[in-house]
């Protein structure tokens, strides 16, 4: 009886803020699939282990949530004043597709680490010790991020002091910067941060209602609303959440009516395909709550509470593209963000989230009768946790 060997492929399994993904270097995978189309999302569907009707990816890399079923590609830059071309590619877990349309914030902050670590940075650029600047292009949202990475004895420095909400661990500080942060789009939508041309829009949900809704393409398209006009306090866990086939149909409904008020979709049929975006979240003012690990949020150290949906469910803390356009709406005076953290004019915003809270500055200016953000920043850290190869099936692709 004849059998399929596996192929290995060189591969790093590494977290990047409050998520984890498998890295690839674009010239280590199989030729074929080393241009964007079926043969590339089959393979990374088989290193994840999806579809799988379980809903545990048991057979692959992946960890059974939005936030550990992700993959990344990255090559040196084809653009000279870049470093890193950076391709992110969210697995579904259940089904047979993989959403190219959008970034990932918290894995970006392991980009810079893995491209210095790969020789993708002119070694001229890496002190011997200090800071080194890695210019990131995210091919699919055609952005500039600039990573500031800790380097140690002419080496990444991946140990440290910093804490982030939702890690268990202290690594190292990595600043990120967003630039000009509002998301083109692919859709009728693309080009403008606000594809509606309002700060807030009555959004019609059939079988819901009609709800305010601030609609931002920055970091990553979202769609805003207040908590309490769904029923929510916005201090919820995501037990809360995810363990209701009501709320989470009620939020896909919501995502799916806004992506079409967007212009990412024609038909709200077409919100099932793509997944990854936008994101729906909820705001609410401050409150007092218990995180997830039962560390006390306090409504004096926070200016607003937000939770926010990735892949149909509530994530365990905060993306970091969507914290990029929460950073980005609270600098606009009028969005519902900005007014959940009290109105007027700010440059930077602390919100809760179930794991604990998170701050991200943004500066918003008003240019011709549009809002302009020329940068988003905020911190994460980045570990790698394994590396060597991933072993599929080689008919798999």
């Amino acid at each position: 009886m004849t059998h399929i060997p596996q192929i290995k492929i060189p591969a790093t399994y590494v977290r990047g803020g409050t998520s984890k993904g498998v890295f690839f270097k674009l010239a280590d995978l199989p030729e074929r699939c080393q241009v964007a189309g079926e043969a590339r999302d089959k393979l990374l569907l088989r290193v994840i282990g999806s579809p799988d009707p379980y809903g545990a990816q048991i057979d692959g890399m992946g960890g059974a949530t939005s936030s550990t079923s992700k993959t990344v590609i990255l090559a040196p830059s084809s653009r000279a004043d870049h470093d890193v071309d950076y391709m992110f590619g969210q697995v579904s877990i259940d089904k047979a597709f993989v959403d190219w349309s959008g970034n990932c914030g918290n894995l970006t902050a392991a980009v810079g680490s893995f491209a210095i670590s790969n020789g993708m940075v002119a070694p001229d650029r890496i002190p011997k010790d200090g800071i080194c600047t890695v210019r990131i292009w995210q091919v699919q949202i055609q952005k500039t991020i600039i990573a500031h990475v800790p380097i140690s004895n002419g080496a990444v420095q991946e140990t440290g002091d910093f804490e982030l909400d939702g890690v268990t661990f202290p690594a190292a500080e990595v600043q990120i910067e967003f630039l000009d942060p509002a998301d083109e789009g692919d859709g009728d939508g693309g080009g403008s941060m606000f594809p509606t041309g309002n700060l807030v829009d009555d959004l019609v949900v059939p079988g819901i209602g009609t709800l305010k809704a601030t609609m931002i393409n920055a970091g990553i398209p979202t769609v805003f609303i207040n908590a309490a006009e769904i029923g929510c306090t916005g201090t919820e866990l995501r037990e809360a959440i995810n363990t209701s086939p009501e709320w989470l149909a009620k939020f896909e409904t919501i995502r799916a009516h806004g992506a079409l008020r967007m212009g990412l979709i024609n038909d709200v049929s077409e919100a099932a395909k793509r997944q990854h975006t936008p994101k729906v979240a909820f705001v609410a003012p401050p409150a007092d709550y218990l995180s997830s690990s039962g560390k006390p949020i306090k409504a004096s150290e926070i200016d607003l509470n937000v939770r926010a949906l990735s892949m149909g469910k509530l994530h365990h803390a905060m993306m970091g593209t969507c914290a990029v356009a929460i950073g980005t709406a609270a600098a606009i005076p009028g969005t519902l963000v900005n007014l959940a953290a009290g109105g007027g004019a700010r440059t930077a915003v602390r919100f809760g989230h179930p794991s604990g809270s998170l701050r991200v500055g943004a500066e918003a200016t008003l240019e011709n009768g549009q809002w302009v953000v020329k940068k988003a920043i905020m911190s994460r850290s980045a570990r790698v946790l394994m590396e060597g190869f991933v072993r599929v099936p080689g008919d798999c692709f």
